[in-house]
């Protein structure tokens, strides 16, 4: 089986009503897509890249699908101290370089794989049937286990949001019962509302103090491939050991100029660097002069840099 892009909710600021929709917990994770062919198990991510050594609880089909082959679409999920859904855990296993430490962090760091949609069932291609039907045919493959579960649908998206606000989860995605699964391609048959803002961003540059990389420089190209200061921010989430990590690659990748097209307000205190290193920043909304508001950093990403870009509402500064 080759791997395929997966279909993406647009943003939304409105939940949409009507019998006609339904809603889903948006879960803080990372998507991964399951290809089984009745012989192998591969996993992919969204970019396409290969995760299938990194999730040995998912690889294990034959505890939890009835199947005699299958593509699945969910995401993987790590909790965090409070017992919320992080990000920062959960790239933890998917950053993984060295693959014999896979079994030792499956110890430290357990997921769970929350799927919403089948689009390949037992030979036969599902995703361009309505998306009710898919979620028949999903409840009668999979039998949900301790380190999988389906995602409940509510009809209800303004109760749902209300409970996702409370909880302090990422938000939930609205969808349409009669949608089918557009591969490759957002489609506003499904709707994500959030309860709170991020994006990934590219560093940039570094301040430093007392001889310590104390910040990060942050930017977004645009749709002519200009790099766009957008604020700065300190560690985040990232431990003093993946922070210093992280600084040590910035330090050996300076240069003299600026990457930024506009001029950061940081300009006569920063170091520039090649733009290489790619990171998720949840912020509370945007300034007037398109800077973050109250960034910070909740992982890594291996992204190629050049990704990182504005929404559509900011890409024509």
């Amino acid at each position: 089986m080759e791997p395929i892009l997966p279909m993406e909710p647009l943003r939304s600021d409105t939940i949409p009503e009507g019998p006609e929709w339904i809603a889903q917990v948006k879960w803080d994770g990372v998507r991964i897509l399951t290809y089984y062919d009745g012989r192998n198990v591969r996993l992919y991510n969204r970019k396409l890249y290969e995760r299938t050594s990194h999730y040995p609880e998912v690889t294990n089909i034959h505890s939890y699908c009835k199947a005699e082959s299958i593509i699945l679409d969910g995401e993987v999920i790590a909790l965090g101290e409070d017992g919320k859904p992080s990000f920062h855990q959960v790239m933890r296993r998917d950053g993984i370089r060295r693959l014999e430490k896979v079994a030792y962090m499956q110890q430290q760091v357990p997921v769970t794989y929350m799927i919403f949609d089948i689009l390949f069932h037992n030979g036969v291609w599902l995703h361009q049937q309505p998306f009710r039907e898919r979620m028949n045919r999903l409840a009668e493959s999979i039998q949900p286990c301790e380190q999988l579960q389906l995602v409940t649908s509510h009809a209800n998206g303004h109760s749902l949001y209300e409970a996702v606000k409370r909880q302090g989860l990422e938000g939930i995605v609205a969808k349409r019962v009669d949608s089918p699964y557009v591969i490759g391609e957002k489609k506003g048959v499904w709707l994500k509302i959030k309860n709170y803002r991020d994006l990934i961003a590219v560093i940039g540059g570094f301040t430093i103090r007392n001889g310590v990389i104390n910040a990060v420089l942050l930017g977004l190209y645009d749709h002519l491939g200009k790099l766009w200061y957008i604020g700065h921010t300190g560690p985040g989430k990232m431990t003093q050991t993946e922070w210093k990590e992280v600084s040590e690659v910035l330090r050996l990748s300076a240069v003299d100029q600026s990457p930024f097209s506009n001029r950061p307000g940081r300009r006569t205190a920063a170091h520039w660097v090649k733009p290489m290193i790619a990171v998720k920043v949840k912020y509370i909304d945007w300034t007037e002069d398109h800077s973050l508001r109250q960034p910070s950093i909740q992982a890594l990403v291996d992204i190629p840099p050049d990704e990182c870009r504005f929404e559509e509402e900011w890409s024509k500064m």
